[in-house]
């Protein structure tokens, strides 16, 4: 497979010299279209001993081939990392002042792209409006991660890594075909729940759960790259999830701390919605009552007796409110010991819930709350199993979305 890895003049570069490197482990036919801001960071013969061809900026060298076109033409597929602001300007666009430009012009390849740049740079409208522009075109944007970034600056901004980004890109080429993908839910609104909600025992303490939010934020931003209008209704989010939700998502993120409030704002939101995903992980119970004061051990001795209450259920009230054509998906995260046990849990609970679809995912200490990685089961109301995912959050964010698209009038 010939694959095209544009570099542009960021910090970032030097990583992504560890993109092409992985390519080419891959056994693929790896060519690096630099910008000569790029070469600024990492050097040519360094990114010729890499992809083994030879690298040049120039849309000057190779007329005889029509290079400035031919490599566009050729390839499988197209990955820039990093992404400047500029650049992702310049795509947005459709400038094509430089070898890149024309590369990407000139062909019909999926496209990912990885940003990177300082936090301001990412939030500025400009930004914003910009990569949902390509996103509406069908290019994948990987990240940005939150992290350190240059000099003292910390925040959303940082490039992901090369691993994150190769397999993302053979993710895309795994899927249906990008165009295929690329815009099935144009035009509708999807309303997605996210990380864990916290149930208070007084003002300092709470119940809550291990969820970070990934799974939710994930599906999120699967949707709005498929072309859906997206809302985000999050519980507690990890750090990191909620920087990156209020960075990707900016204003379309509501807050909901208790299973009262996310019930309220899930409730609201679902009368406009074409799909609704509930990913949070819901408190089943709360305190009956909740102390206006620190509980203090002083006060309750050695033992502390909680009376606690069930939450409302708020999977089965939309499921049972739904509008005519509207789409409700539940998750059901179990501690089964085999794909059988979690299938036969699942159904019974989706006899519970009413929901259209269900996505069942095994969790334990080590595995799917907080992780990277998650492995569902989706079933339909019969419980019948119409999709099956394993990797990265995001791949089982396009899978479960692949499952909903056909429900959809």
């Amino acid at each position: 497979m010939t694959i095209v890895v544009g570099i542009t003049g960021g910090i970032a570069a030097y990583k992504a010299v560890g993109v092409a490197r992985l390519f080419v482990k891959a056994g693929h036919d790896v060519h690096i279209v630099p910008t000569e801001n790029a070469l600024r960071f990492v050097g040519l013969p360094t990114l010729e001993a890499i992809s083994g061809n030879p690298v040049t900026t120039s849309l000057y060298e190779g007329v005889d081939t029509v290079r400035h076109v031919a490599l566009g033409q050729s390839a499988d597929l197209i990955v820039i990392a990093p992404a400047t602001a500029n650049t992702l300007a310049k795509l947005a666009g459709g400038l094509a002042d430089d070898l890149l430009g024309t590369t990407v012009l000139a062909s019909r390849a999926p496209v990912v792209v990885a940003p990177a740049m300082h936090t301001e740079m990412w939030q500025h409208p400009a930004t914003v409006a910009n990569v949902e522009t390509l996103r509406g075109r069908g290019i994948t944007i990987v990240g940005p991660a939150v992290g350190r970034l240059t000099g003292p600056d910390e925040g959303p901004g940082r490039m992901s890594e090369p691993d994150e980004i190769v397999e993302a890109a053979f993710a895309v080429l795994a899927g249906s075909t990008v165009d295929a993908r690329a815009q099935d839910l144009s035009g509708r609104h999807v309303i997605v729940s996210a990380g864990g909600t916290r149930e208070p025992l007084d003002p300092v303490r709470f119940i809550g759960n291990r969820s970070s939010g990934k799974q939710g934020l994930a599906i999120a931003r699967a949707a709005a790259a498929r072309g859906a209008r997206v809302t985000l209704v999050a519980a507690h989010l990890d750090a990191e999830v909620g920087a990156e939700a209020s960075a990707s998502l900016g204003g379309d993120v509501v807050r909901a701390e208790t299973a009262e409030e996310l019930a309220a704002e899930m409730r609201e939101r679902a009368l406009s919605a074409d799909v609704v995903v509930m990913a949070a992980a819901v408190a089943d119970y709360r305190p009956a009552t909740v102390s206006e004061a620190k509980i203090k051990k002083d006060d309750s001795g050695d033992a502390l007796t909680l009376v606690l209450e069930r939450t409302p259920d708020i999977l089965a009230g939309l499921a049972a409110g739904r509008s005519d054509g509207q789409v409700v998906v539940g998750f059901a995260a179990e501690t089964a010991p085999d794909r059988e046990a979690l299938l036969e849990l699942g159904r019974t609970k989706m006899a519970r819930k009413g929901a259209d679809l269900l996505a069942l995912n095994v969790v334990g200490w080590t595995a799917g709350f907080g992780s990277d990685d998650n492995a569902v089961v989706v079933i339909d109301r019969s419980g019948t199993p119409v999709g099956e995912a394993a990797g990265t959050k995001e791949a089982v964010a396009h899978a479960l979305l692949d499952a909903v698209v056909p429900l959809l009038p």
